[in-house]
């Protein structure tokens, strides 16, 4: 399953971005961040805490294999949705009402991917890497086949999207785990136990499956 190098576009340079991009440039992929300031702004950042990847102008960012949504979620109507038009993207993001605010939007009758799919328009939309810290990231991966090595759950409306992000995951050092359909990432949401836990694929798949049938059954 493990992706052939890809073109990963990250936009937004905080700790989980700069996390994911440091352990994409460690599996080999060519990495490029963005955010909503101009390149040169963030060049400096990027050498130092990101070596081996490039800051560019969020325009920059379209033609990449993946693009990795990584700002506040209270932030995502700020997003310039133009540059993710037609791509591959994964939402990292987490609704945090303490941090973000009371926002109507997630209410709970949705997965936060399903709202945050709706307002970025054409894109395939996959939610993925919200359910592990920044620093675990980098130091909890593994190579494939190893004991209890850990997985991620992995949501989309789109299978081949998820395919190529699973392979990702995979590169990054972690089994990707199918969660079915995007309305399915609420269950490794905030508030959930795969959320608040770290897991092994199969552990993952018996808690998804626990978790799907009990927000299913709230809706």
């Amino acid at each position: 399953m493990t992706a052939q190098p890809l073109t990963i576009g990250v936009l937004g340079a905080g700790r989980v971005g700069t996390a994911v991009a440091r352990q994409a440039v460690r599996a080999g992929h060519t990495v490029k961040i963005a955010t909503g300031r101009p390149a040169e702004d963030i060049r400096l950042l990027t050498e130092v805490i990101v070596p081996g990847a490039a800051a560019v102008d969020r325009q920059q960012l379209r033609g990449s294999d993946l693009l990795i949504v990584a700002v506040p979620l209270h932030k995502y109507r700020s997003i310039d949705t133009s540059v993710l038009q037609d791509h591959v993207v994964i939402d990292t993001m987490n609704y945090w009402a303490p941090v973000d605010g009371l926002m109507d939007e997630f209410d709970g009758s949705r997965s936060t991917s399903e709202v945050i799919a709706e307002f970025f328009g054409d894109v395939r939309l996959v939610k993925t890497l919200n359910h592990i810290g920044y620093g675990d990231l980098e130091v909890d991966s593994h190579p494939a086949g190893a004991p209890n090595r850990r997985a991620l759950g992995v949501a989309s409306d789109d299978a081949d999207a998820k395919e190529l992000v699973a392979g990702f995951i995979d590169s990054l050092g972690y089994d990707a785990v199918d969660a079915g359909p995007l309305a399915a990432g609420r269950a490794f949401e905030n508030g959930t136990e795969i959320f608040a836990g770290r897991h092994t694929a199969e552990q993952m798949r018996a808690l998804l499956a626990q978790e799907c049938e009990r927000v299913f059954a709230d809706a």
